[in-house]
Order: structure tokens, then sequence, then C-alpha cells
């Protein structure tokens, strides 16, 4: 199973809405409930065009079939899609800030194999290469295996109200770069 990465483009946004919704809705399962994931699905998980147009946000490929995305983001957004965020993000200083691990999704079909690590690999080195020596991100629960086997270690929940009143269990964890 060859995955290859590159950099994603604006014609990549309806395969990665397609992705992110069958991601969510079969990896979230058993550890949000129904409401849960469809209110994530409306209000907070989906593109973020801004990790596009600043060339941060990758597709993982086999034989040319999208199975997972993720980035690395040079801005203070933790978490969410452009229908959560208000503003345009304000840079972050390398010097003192953590580059931020943003917005991870694999296609069930393609869990557990690899995939999502490769991805962090590639936009950790990426965020060294661009003067961070640490990195934070927003678990959601069902990636929280995942960071911890990558020694990403918990901070604190940031569990996040959605507009409906649904709660969605999130927790910020971080790690230094080697």
């Amino acid at each position: 199973m060859a995955v290859t990465i590159r950099l994603a483009t604006f014609e990549d946004v309806p395969h990665l809405l397609k992705l992110i919704d069958i991601s969510v809705r079969g990896l979230s399962a058993n550890y949000y409930t129904p409401n849960q994931i469809e209110s994530s699905l409306k209000y907070l998980f989906g593109v973020d065009s801004q990790l596009i147009i600043d060339s941060t946000y990758y597709v993982a490929e086999i034989d040319g079939v999208m199975v997972g995305c993720g980035g690395w983001s040079k801005r203070n957004t933790l978490f969410g899609g452009d229908q959560h965020k208000q503003v345009e993000d304000p840079l972050l200083d390398p010097a003192k800030d953590a580059a931020r691990i943003r917005a991870f999704f694999v296609h069930p079909g393609y869990a557990r194999q690899g995939i999502g690590r490769h991805i962090i690999d590639v936009c950790e080195a990426e965020a060294l290469k661009n003067g961070f020596t640490r990195f934070e991100l927003g678990a959601t629960l069902s990636g929280v295996p995942l960071y911890t086997a990558m020694g990403y270690q918990p901070v604190k929940r940031v569990d996040t109200i959605l507009p409906d009143g649904e709660v969605l269990g999130v927790l910020k964890m971080e790690r230094r770069g080697t």
C-alpha cells in the first residue's frame, strides 16, 4: 500500500467534504452520540480554506483515491472548519508559540494503517522547517489514541459547545518537536 501525500487544492474541496463526513460518521460512533456527530458536521468539522491558502493542508492518496487529509498551521485557530471561524487567524510566533496540527480525517476503511501518522510526520517536518519547535492540537476523543501513541500529552479539556447546545468533547494536546 503506497501512500502519497500532496498539498490540497481548492479543486479537492468537494472530495475533502465527503471524506470528512465519512470519517466523522465512521470513526466517531464509539465516542460521540449521533446528535453530537450531526452537530459537529454542521457547525465544526469542515475544510479550513486558510490552510489551503497557506499551503499547509495535505491529502493522502492510495492509487489516486483520497484516503486521508490533515495539516498544520502557523495561525492561532486550534480546530474547526470555515463554518466555525469568525475572522482570519492571526499568525503565530514560532519563537514562542506552538504550531497547530489541524483537521485530520481518515477514511474508516483505511483507519489504523499508518495514514494519519504519515500525514502528521509530514506536517511536523514542515512546521519545524518554518521555525516551530512545539506542536499543539485539539483532539477529538476518537483521535486521542493516535496522538498519544505519537507522544502528544494532554493539556486540558477544551470541550466545544455548538450552536444547537450539543457539547463535543475535545482534548488539547501538545508535544515538542524532535
